[in-house]
């Protein structure tokens, strides 16, 4: 009996640390401003920095809010064609539901 009890605690345990991390890595802070280390390569050379990337692949979640809004910052980072360019470089893919 008592085995069973710290077992059932033990997998109550794992269930809510496993959805408190998942909560914790999936939540992702929508601002585009974030964008600005690649402010360069979208406008010059197209060839985006280690950091831009990694700023490009943690914004791809809000992809669909930043094609829905009228943001002059987002359509430059993700609407303007060397904009694209540059999330394409961090592997960055566009929804095809999301560029209406």
């Amino acid at each position: 009996m008592k085995k069973s009890a710290a077992n059932i605690v033990a997998f109550c345990c794992l269930v809510v640390a496993l959805v408190y991390g998942a909560k914790e890595t999936s939540a992702v802070d929508c601002e585009v401003w974030e964008l600005s280390p690649c402010k360069a390569a979208v406008e010059g050379s197209g060839v985006p920095s280690a950091e831009c990337c990694v700023k490009m692949k943690e914004q791809e979640p809000c992809l669909c809010l930043y094609f829905r809004i009228r943001n002059p910052l987002a359509e430059f980072y993700f609407k303007s064609p060397n904009g694209r360019k540059v999330a394409a470089a961090c592997g960055v893919t566009f929804p095809t539901y999301c560029l209406h």
